[in-house]
């Protein structure tokens, strides 16, 4: 978006109702219900195109990268196909083939997230905002080295690749100067930054330093793994009170025999010592994790165990869901996928359904707390913000009538005074 951004065109983000002349579809291949969302998205720009609305549809991404050629035979319509990281090409495509911008007369962008003038970043690289003005994500790295036995993620991005730390920063430094509050750090894989560098894990130290920038209130980690996990980062969190005490960290199992065939190079013991040690060392810390159900050769014995691990366990966040096989992993290769699809639904049920008790129970003791939180939006009849425990738009929100008078992107002090499983009400208006 940055580099066209620089290029003359005006770039809005409105996958619902997209306007202009110019519709760029970035796809996801990772999982069957994203691939087939991002292919839906595809078919749906394709009639809109059909019928004059857009004129020219291009496509790009994880699942271009996968599936280019089938997609090419399957859908004409679209007028040029790109991989992952071939946004300098689409860019030459758009030069090659001159559209005039969208005329900006008479149209009304009030609604759409403020788009904020692009800035260099390290080798050419652009930055435009989408999120809200107060956070935005940070990737550090692209790429992973696990090598999980269902995981399409090494076949799409290739190997791990750190980015230099003097860039991230420097990037941090301007988005704090453009008004950015709180930062989601994202990567395949966080803690295995910088190993690729000198073959030493660089995450604590990063975190440090971008804890010391002046302006910058949160920040908050995603996804982090289990095997090798590097302790001082612990200490990092615990110390610095502008590191959320919040740890996405997947999971994915816990039975021996299911981690094996995973291929997680990690057990049991040793994934209940780290959430042991992460509780321990982290007072208050609310980790997020992710759970597989259906993985080939998964059988009841292994299931009521990861049943039993949630219970012990109480994630403060957990998502879960059905294996799906994917082409070219090690388990579409070497595993027959022979978990019926309505045990796999059923299992998934019966955990969300023990993870929904435990979420209820942990937002309800918050009931009478004073939590920090910053302020998302206004809707409905509602300010909608969220504590330091809680990522954009994967976990609960903080609910506070919006006869309050507060302000979008500032932080306020609010006291809980009711909870949901998933969500909780607050005032400011307190003694």
């Amino acid at each position: 978006m940055g580099l066209m951004e620089a290029h003359g065109y005006h770039v809005t983000h409105d996958a619902e109702n997209p306007q202009g002349e110019i519709a760029v579809v970035n796809t996801c291949g990772f999982i069957e219900d994203a691939k087939q969302e991002s292919i839906d998205t595809i078919l749906e720009l394709a009639q809109a195109k059909a019928e004059g609305r857009i004129e020219r549809l291009y496509v790009m991404g994880c699942l271009s990268e996968r599936y280019l050629a089938d997609l090419e035979a399957e859908i004409p319509e679209v007028d040029g196909w790109f991989g992952k990281f071939n946004y300098k090409q689409l860019v030459e495509d758009l030069e090659a083939h001159p559209l005039a911008p969208p005329s900006m007369e008479g149209s009304d962008y009030s609604d759409e997230p403020e788009v904020i003038t692009p800035r260099p970043i390290g080798k050419g690289w652009e930055r435009v905002l989408t999120t809200p003005r107060h956070y935005a994500y940070l990737k550090i790295s692209e790429g992973c080295d696990r090598h999980c036995a269902y995981c399409a993620i090494p076949l799409i991005t290739g190997h791990h690749q750190s980015r230099p730390m003097l860039e991230i920063l420097d990037e941090v430094r301007w988005l704090v100067s453009q008004g950015v509050k709180e930062l989601q750090v994202i990567a395949q894989e966080l803690t295995y930054y910088g190993v690729d560098i000198d073959g030493k894990q660089h995450i604590a130290e990063l975190v440090e330093q971008m804890a010391d920038i002046p302006g910058v209130e949160w920040i908050r980690l995603h996804y982090a793994y289990p095997a090798h996990f590097p302790w001082d980062l612990l200490r990092v969190i615990r110390e610095k009170r502008n590191v959320c005490k919040y740890l996405d960290i997947a999971l994915q199992h816990i039975s021996d025999h299911m981690l094996s065939r995973m291929q997680r190079h990690v057990t049991k013991e040793e994934t209940m010592e780290l959430i042991c040690r992460m509780r321990r060392e982290v007072p208050g810390i609310h980790l997020r994790t992710t759970l597989m159900v259906g993985f080939p050769g998964e059988t009841d014995d292994d299931f009521r165990e990861l049943i039993e691990f949630t219970k012990w366990a109480r994630f403060e966040r957990m998502g879960a869901f059905a294996y799906s096989e994917e082409d070219g992993t090690y388990s579409a290769l070497h595993y027959e996928d022979d978990v019926p699809a309505e045990v796999k639904q059923a299992r998934l049920d019966k955990l969300m359904r023990v993870q929904q008790q435990i979420s209820a129970e942990i937002e309800g003791a918050k009931v009478g707390q004073v939590i920090r939180v910053i302020i998302d939006r206004e809707e409905g009849d509602w300010y909608v913000g969220r504590t330091e425990f809680c990522s954009p738009e994967v976990d609960p929100e903080v609910l506070i009538p919006l006869d309050e008078g507060l302000v979008i992107g500032q932080f306020y002090d609010v006291r809980i005074t009711d909870a949901e499983e998933f969500d909780l009400y607050a005032t400011t208006q307190y003694e």
